[in-house]
């Protein structure tokens, strides 16, 4: 089976590629020569029939951010070595094509004018790169020094083809899968039910096996036509996003130990259950962060603490397992510092409270029941809600986003499963919390304005509960 391609004489990208940096790269990335192999457009395998060409928006996917969402996978040099260049990348390509038939909106272009995507099949962009220099040593072993320069990628400009993707071959046979997803047709669930179903279909390449219809995954597309859109609140305009420019992002590892150590003390009797993880690794970046503020404003302020929330589980009746698109709302945890009483303006909060906090509004989030009538309503009065609250600028609001318990790190081509897994940060203040290695550590991806990250940094809590990560183990290679 040969996949539907289109050989690409130029670079779509500003920067070529996921680990190329074209200007003046630091000591550690100066000597790691990198040269774009191919570029494809890799189509659907069979044609997408007329009567599914156009692909209307959901009121919640219009009003994403032009931003892209980006994850690299990181695979050891062991499993890297474990097939031939060429067949690696035929049976990457054929695979693609053929998942690309049941994710055919994907492989189209969106038309912002109109809010909708054109389903024409001109491709998925496909760069292959070959990287001089060992994947264990260069990258996986010195994650901090990259961060910056891979925070880049996601404030660069963007090209047409709705996902962009790269895998990059280093000599010693390590492997990097760099993914690009444009947020108007992505949410997280999403773009991994995308990743899996992929990798699901070139594994099965891999051993020669068929895959059969009720074994693989058929994504539902254009929720307009299940959830109704009528009676819809005004949208209040996202303010405008800060710059990359004006922030760095740092990366907190908190070992199971610690995040053991975390729950133990941040627990109450009064909770309706124990505090997961990423609650307590949560409040404890939340009281952080309130301590930058206080020293800002010289007293405490109000705050918000939000989690995305994946929609789905919510919506009674429920919608088809693999429905596509923007079905995220927001947990939001408030503390008023108002409400503090005798205690003063300025002492912050014990952990617990915050914890207790966050229980309340991520528990209320999962169990609630919505309608299908009510869904773009609730999403959209949520989404104002928090644009007025940012707005106002009369309290602090604090973004989190948790892939915790996503199978990403399980996501296995043929070659064995990431030794690693990172995301490129949105272009915003906002922490992005990932599983580590083996599930029970996080690792907090933490975006936030250059001049007050030192004080975060210095806070009693994050240097009592965090492994500095230049200290903290790579990956198993």
């Amino acid at each position: 089976m040969i996949p539907r391609t289109e050989k690409l004489s130029v670079p779509l990208f500003p920067f070529p590629n996921f680990l190329c940096f074209s200007s003046s790269p630091p000591p550690l990335l100066s000597e790691m020569e990198v040269k774009i192999l191919s570029r494809k457009l890799i189509k659907p395998y069979v044609l997408t029939p007329p009567h599914l060409r156009t692909l209307k928006q959901s009121p919640v996917d219009r009003v994403q951010n032009s931003v892209k969402l980006a994850v690299l996978l990181y695979y050891s040099a062991e499993v890297g070595k474990s097939e031939e260049v060429e067949g690696r990348i035929k049976r990457l390509e054929t695979s693609l094509s053929e998942t690309l038939t049941r994710f055919y909106p994907l492989a189209g272009r969106y038309v912002e004018e109109g809010n909708w995507v054109d389903c024409n099949d001109e491709g998925v962009e496909f760069f292959v790169a070959k990287v001089k220099g060992p994947l264990s040593q260069v990258i996986l072993s010195r994650k901090d020094e990259i961060i910056d320069q891979l925070s880049h990628l996601a404030n660069g400009g963007f090209t047409s083809p709705i996902v962009s993707i790269q895998l990059s071959m280093f000599d010693c046979g390590g492997l990097v899968m760099g993914f690009r997803f444009s947020h108007h047709l992505f949410d997280a669930f999403s773009a991994i039910t995308f990743l899996t179903s992929w990798a699901s279909t070139a594994i099965n390449r891999q051993r020669k096996c068929i895959e059969h219809d009720d074994e693989m995954i058929w994504p539902t597309f254009g929720m307009t036509s299940i959830l109704p859109a009528d009676d819809l609140p005004k949208i209040k305009p996202m303010p405008p996003l800060v710059g990359l420019d004006n922030t760095v992002i740092k990366r907190l590892v908190f070992d199971g130990a610690k995040i053991s150590a975390l729950k133990e003390i941040s627990h109450d009797p009064s909770f309706p259950r124990k505090p997961s993880r990423v609650e307590v690794v949560t409040a404890l970046i939340w009281r952080a962060r309130m301590r930058v503020s206080r020293a800002k404003h010289g007293r405490l302020r109000s705050s918000l603490a939000t989690h995305s929330v994946n929609f789905r589980q919510t919506i009674d009746p429920p919608l088809p397992p693999w429905s596509f698109g923007n079905l995220v709302s927001k947990a939001t945890a408030r503390f008023v510092a108002a409400e503090r009483g005798g205690r003063g303006d300025t002492e912050l909060p014990e952990l617990k409270v915050l914890v207790g906090l966050l229980i309340d509004s991520i528990t209320k989030s999962k169990n609630r029941k919505v309608g299908r009538e009510d869904v773009f309503p609730t999403l959209l009065r949520t989404r104002n809600e928090l644009h007025e609250a940012v707005e106002k600028g009369e309290v602090d609001v604090y973004r989190f986003t948790s892939w915790c318990n996503f199978p990403v790190h399980q996501i296995d081509f043929g070659w064995g499963r990431p030794v690693w897994v990172s995301r490129i940060p949105l272009p915003y203040v906002c922490t992005t919390l990932m599983d580590r290695e083996g599930g029970d550590g996080i690792e907090a991806w933490v975006c936030f304005n250059k001049q007050e990250m030192p004080l975060f940094m210095r806070d009693e809590g994050i240097l009592a509960f965090t492994t500095n990560s230049k200290e903290a183990p790579a990956p198993r290679m």
